[in-house]
Protein backbone atom coordinates (compact mmCIF):
# COMPACT_ATOMS: atom_id res chain seq x y z
CA UNK A 1 0.00 0.00 0.00
CA UNK A 2 1.70 3.65 -0.94
CA UNK A 3 2.32 6.20 1.61
CA UNK A 4 -0.48 8.70 2.32
CA UNK A 5 1.74 11.54 1.01
CA UNK A 6 0.81 13.63 4.46
CA UNK A 7 4.13 15.73 4.79
CA UNK A 8 3.80 16.74 0.95
CA UNK A 9 0.52 17.99 1.50
CA UNK A 10 1.40 20.00 4.50
CA UNK A 11 4.67 21.47 3.07
CA UNK A 12 2.37 22.41 0.06
CA UNK A 13 -0.15 24.08 2.42
CA UNK A 14 2.59 25.87 4.68
CA UNK A 15 4.39 27.20 1.00
CA UNK A 16 1.18 28.72 -0.29
CA UNK A 17 0.30 30.27 2.90
CA UNK A 18 3.76 32.33 2.48
CA UNK A 19 3.23 33.06 -0.74
CA UNK A 20 -0.50 34.35 -0.58
CA UNK A 21 -0.37 35.53 2.88
CA UNK A 22 3.11 36.78 3.86
CA UNK A 23 2.46 40.51 3.96
CA UNK A 24 -0.74 39.71 6.41
CA UNK A 25 2.20 37.54 8.42
CA UNK A 26 4.34 40.67 8.55
CA UNK A 27 2.16 42.72 9.64
CA UNK A 28 0.79 40.62 12.19
CA UNK A 29 4.42 40.33 13.62
CA UNK A 30 5.11 43.60 13.81
CA UNK A 31 1.95 44.25 15.88
CA UNK A 32 2.87 41.48 18.77
CA UNK A 33 6.70 42.49 18.22
CA UNK A 34 5.41 45.95 19.35
CA UNK A 35 2.95 44.81 21.84
CA UNK A 36 5.47 42.81 23.35
CA UNK A 37 7.89 45.21 23.37
CA UNK A 38 5.51 47.57 25.26
CA UNK A 39 5.05 45.28 28.12
CA UNK A 40 8.52 44.54 28.60
CA UNK A 41 9.59 48.49 28.65
CA UNK A 42 6.10 49.09 31.20
CA UNK A 43 7.56 46.79 33.32
CA UNK A 44 11.56 47.62 32.94
CA UNK A 45 10.53 51.10 33.23
CA UNK A 46 10.26 51.93 36.84
CA UNK A 47 13.73 50.85 39.26
CA UNK A 48 13.00 47.23 40.02
CA UNK A 49 13.01 48.27 44.28
CA UNK A 50 9.28 50.91 42.87
CA UNK A 51 7.81 48.00 40.59
CA UNK A 52 8.22 45.55 43.28
CA UNK A 53 6.81 47.77 45.95
CA UNK A 54 3.34 48.09 43.19
CA UNK A 55 3.55 44.40 42.62
CA UNK A 56 3.31 44.19 46.76
CA UNK A 57 0.32 46.91 46.76
CA UNK A 58 -1.73 45.29 43.97
CA UNK A 59 -0.98 41.54 45.50
CA UNK A 60 -1.63 42.51 48.78
CA UNK A 61 -5.28 43.82 47.02
CA UNK A 62 -5.97 40.62 45.28
CA UNK A 63 -4.12 38.02 48.31
CA UNK A 64 -3.66 39.99 51.36
CA UNK A 65 -0.28 39.26 52.78
CA UNK A 66 0.77 36.00 52.08
CA UNK A 67 0.79 36.81 48.91
CA UNK A 68 2.24 40.09 49.88
CA UNK A 69 5.24 38.41 51.41
CA UNK A 70 6.08 36.06 48.57
CA UNK A 71 5.41 38.41 45.85
CA UNK A 72 7.87 40.79 47.77
CA UNK A 73 10.67 38.32 49.06
CA UNK A 74 10.22 36.47 45.42
CA UNK A 75 10.91 39.44 42.90
CA UNK A 76 13.86 40.27 45.54
CA UNK A 77 15.57 37.27 44.98
CA UNK A 78 15.19 37.59 41.24
CA UNK A 79 16.53 40.54 41.27
CA UNK A 80 19.35 39.72 43.62
CA UNK A 81 19.94 36.49 41.12
CA UNK A 82 20.34 39.07 38.08
CA UNK A 83 17.53 37.90 36.50
CA UNK A 84 15.75 41.07 36.98
CA UNK A 85 15.98 42.03 32.92
CA UNK A 86 15.47 38.01 31.53
CA UNK A 87 12.35 38.11 34.05
CA UNK A 88 10.48 41.09 32.63
CA UNK A 89 11.10 40.23 29.23
CA UNK A 90 9.39 36.77 29.92
CA UNK A 91 6.44 38.20 31.92
CA UNK A 92 5.65 40.63 28.97
CA UNK A 93 6.09 37.55 26.53
CA UNK A 94 3.85 35.36 28.57
CA UNK A 95 0.72 38.55 29.26
CA UNK A 96 0.84 39.09 25.30
CA UNK A 97 0.18 35.47 24.50
CA UNK A 98 -2.40 35.28 27.33
CA UNK A 99 -3.86 38.27 26.72
CA UNK A 100 -4.22 36.87 22.87
CA UNK A 101 -5.72 33.59 24.01
CA UNK A 102 -8.16 35.41 26.38
CA UNK A 103 -9.67 37.69 23.69
CA UNK A 104 -10.03 34.75 21.13
CA UNK A 105 -10.58 32.23 23.40
CA UNK A 106 -13.65 33.66 24.86
CA UNK A 107 -16.01 34.10 22.16
CA UNK A 108 -15.19 30.98 20.69
CA UNK A 109 -16.02 29.25 23.80
CA UNK A 110 -19.26 31.28 23.84
CA UNK A 111 -19.83 30.59 20.27
CA UNK A 112 -19.07 26.76 20.82
CA UNK A 113 -21.87 27.00 23.80
CA UNK A 114 -24.68 27.98 21.45
CA UNK A 115 -23.89 26.47 18.29
CA UNK A 116 -23.61 22.85 18.05
CA UNK A 117 -21.95 22.80 14.82
CA UNK A 118 -19.46 24.94 15.94
CA UNK A 119 -18.76 22.47 18.89
CA UNK A 120 -18.53 19.69 16.83
CA UNK A 121 -15.87 21.42 14.61
CA UNK A 122 -13.88 22.99 17.72
CA UNK A 123 -13.36 20.77 20.16
CA UNK A 124 -11.63 18.30 18.16
CA UNK A 125 -9.19 20.36 16.58
CA UNK A 126 -8.73 21.26 20.37
CA UNK A 127 -8.07 18.22 20.79
CA UNK A 128 -5.70 18.27 18.14
CA UNK A 129 -3.82 21.33 19.36
CA UNK A 130 -3.04 19.89 22.89
CA UNK A 131 -1.66 16.83 21.93
CA UNK A 132 0.38 18.16 19.70
CA UNK A 133 4.18 18.24 20.55
CA UNK A 134 4.46 21.74 21.47
CA UNK A 135 7.99 21.72 18.94
CA UNK A 136 5.69 20.56 16.19
CA UNK A 137 4.34 24.24 16.34
CA UNK A 138 7.74 25.65 16.27
CA UNK A 139 8.39 24.89 12.49
CA UNK A 140 5.31 26.63 11.00
CA UNK A 141 5.56 29.42 13.30
CA UNK A 142 9.32 29.88 12.46
CA UNK A 143 8.56 29.92 8.74
CA UNK A 144 5.86 32.34 8.84
CA UNK A 145 7.67 34.66 11.38
CA UNK A 146 11.39 33.90 10.83
CA UNK A 147 13.01 33.72 14.95
CA UNK A 148 12.37 35.90 17.33
CA UNK A 149 9.89 36.48 19.69
CA UNK A 150 7.01 37.01 17.92
CA UNK A 151 6.73 32.46 16.63
CA UNK A 152 7.08 32.21 20.09
CA UNK A 153 3.94 33.99 20.91
CA UNK A 154 2.29 32.60 18.37
CA UNK A 155 3.05 28.71 19.64
CA UNK A 156 2.19 29.91 22.89
CA UNK A 157 -1.00 30.92 22.33
CA UNK A 158 -1.88 27.87 20.04
CA UNK A 159 -0.82 25.57 23.03
CA UNK A 160 -2.18 28.29 25.74
CA UNK A 161 -5.75 28.81 24.21
CA UNK A 162 -7.39 25.44 24.39
CA UNK A 163 -8.10 25.94 28.01
CA UNK A 164 -9.95 29.26 27.99
CA UNK A 165 -12.15 27.68 25.09
CA UNK A 166 -13.17 24.76 26.41
CA UNK A 167 -13.88 25.82 30.63
CA UNK A 168 -15.73 29.16 28.44
CA UNK A 169 -18.21 26.29 27.09
CA UNK A 170 -18.90 23.89 30.13
CA UNK A 171 -19.37 27.36 32.12
CA UNK A 172 -22.23 28.79 29.86
CA UNK A 173 -23.52 24.94 29.03
CA UNK A 174 -23.99 24.46 33.02
CA UNK A 175 -26.16 27.26 33.52
CA UNK A 176 -29.22 26.18 35.27
CA UNK A 177 -31.83 25.83 31.82
CA UNK A 178 -34.53 27.40 34.68
CA UNK A 179 -32.40 30.64 35.39
CA UNK A 180 -31.99 30.58 31.49
CA UNK A 181 -36.03 30.67 31.24
CA UNK A 182 -37.15 32.87 33.83
CA UNK A 183 -34.59 35.48 31.96
CA UNK A 184 -36.78 34.53 28.54
CA UNK A 185 -39.97 35.30 30.79
CA UNK A 186 -39.13 38.69 31.72
CA UNK A 187 -38.35 39.71 28.11
CA UNK A 188 -34.75 39.61 27.95
CA UNK A 189 -32.45 39.74 25.02
CA UNK A 190 -30.19 37.07 23.75
CA UNK A 191 -27.15 39.66 24.80
CA UNK A 192 -28.88 40.56 27.83
CA UNK A 193 -29.17 36.67 29.09
CA UNK A 194 -26.01 36.42 27.82
CA UNK A 195 -24.31 39.03 29.73
CA UNK A 196 -26.52 39.60 32.99
CA UNK A 197 -27.22 35.96 33.73
CA UNK A 198 -25.43 33.21 31.74
CA UNK A 199 -21.77 35.04 32.27
CA UNK A 200 -21.82 36.09 35.92
CA UNK A 201 -22.30 32.41 36.77
CA UNK A 202 -20.02 30.91 34.20
CA UNK A 203 -17.33 33.46 35.47
CA UNK A 204 -15.60 30.43 38.02
CA UNK A 205 -15.38 27.93 35.75
CA UNK A 206 -14.08 30.91 32.98
CA UNK A 207 -11.35 32.13 35.38
CA UNK A 208 -10.28 28.71 35.67
CA UNK A 209 -9.84 28.38 32.38
CA UNK A 210 -7.86 32.39 31.86
CA UNK A 211 -5.55 30.63 35.05
CA UNK A 212 -4.23 27.59 33.35
CA UNK A 213 -4.18 29.96 29.70
CA UNK A 214 -1.67 31.77 31.55
CA UNK A 215 0.45 29.27 33.33
CA UNK A 216 0.58 27.19 29.75
CA UNK A 217 1.74 30.09 28.24
CA UNK A 218 4.52 30.70 30.94
CA UNK A 219 5.54 26.67 30.33
CA UNK A 220 6.27 27.60 26.79
CA UNK A 221 8.76 30.08 27.64
CA UNK A 222 11.77 27.58 27.41
CA UNK A 223 10.80 26.08 24.33
CA UNK A 224 10.03 29.35 22.48
CA UNK A 225 13.86 30.34 23.68
CA UNK A 226 14.87 27.61 21.15
CA UNK A 227 13.70 29.61 18.53
CA UNK A 228 15.03 33.48 19.70
CA UNK A 229 12.61 34.73 22.02
CA UNK A 230 14.65 36.16 24.51
CA UNK A 231 13.55 35.97 28.68
CA UNK A 232 14.41 33.91 31.55
CA UNK A 233 14.07 30.48 28.97
CA UNK A 234 16.69 31.45 26.80
CA UNK A 235 19.19 31.45 30.17
CA UNK A 236 17.42 28.34 31.24
CA UNK A 237 18.33 26.17 28.01
CA UNK A 238 22.22 27.88 27.56
CA UNK A 239 22.10 26.51 31.14
CA UNK A 240 20.77 23.14 29.79
CA UNK A 241 23.23 23.00 26.93
CA UNK A 242 26.33 24.14 28.67
CA UNK A 243 25.47 21.84 31.51
CA UNK A 244 25.78 24.65 34.19
CA UNK A 245 23.57 22.89 36.80
CA UNK A 246 23.39 25.98 39.23
CA UNK A 247 23.03 28.69 36.63
CA UNK A 248 19.98 26.60 35.29
CA UNK A 249 18.79 26.07 39.09
CA UNK A 250 18.74 29.83 39.57
CA UNK A 251 17.17 31.06 36.62
CA UNK A 252 14.37 27.84 36.71
CA UNK A 253 13.45 29.57 40.52
CA UNK A 254 13.07 32.65 38.42
CA UNK A 255 10.26 30.70 36.21
CA UNK A 256 8.69 28.77 39.73
CA UNK A 257 8.42 32.32 41.50
CA UNK A 258 7.17 34.19 38.42
CA UNK A 259 4.22 31.23 37.62
CA UNK A 260 3.12 31.01 41.44
CA UNK A 261 2.96 35.05 41.50
CA UNK A 262 0.54 34.56 38.33
CA UNK A 263 -1.68 31.70 39.38
CA UNK A 264 -1.93 33.22 42.39
CA UNK A 265 -3.10 36.76 41.57
CA UNK A 266 -5.46 35.28 38.72
CA UNK A 267 -7.25 33.74 41.49
CA UNK A 268 -7.54 36.06 43.84
CA UNK A 269 -8.49 38.78 40.93
CA UNK A 270 -12.43 36.55 40.59
CA UNK A 271 -12.26 36.32 44.70
CA UNK A 272 -11.97 40.26 44.76
CA UNK A 273 -14.39 40.86 42.52
CA UNK A 274 -16.61 37.98 43.76
CA UNK A 275 -16.22 39.71 47.25
CA UNK A 276 -16.99 42.75 46.07
CA UNK A 277 -20.35 41.86 44.30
Amino acid sequence: MPKIPIADWIENIVDWMETALGGFFDGLAMVIEWVVNLFSGLFLLPHPLLFIAILSVLAYLVGRWPLTLFTAIGFLLIDNLGYWTETMNTLGLVITSGLISILFGIPIGIWSAYSKTTHRIVFPLLDFMQTMPAFVYLLPAVTFFSLGVVPGVIASVIFAIPPTIRLTTLGIQQVSGELSEAADAFGSTSWQKLFKVELPLAMPTMMTGVNQTIMLSLSMVVIASMIGAQGIGATVYRAVTQLKIGQGFEAGLAVVILAIVLDRFTQGLFKTRKRGE
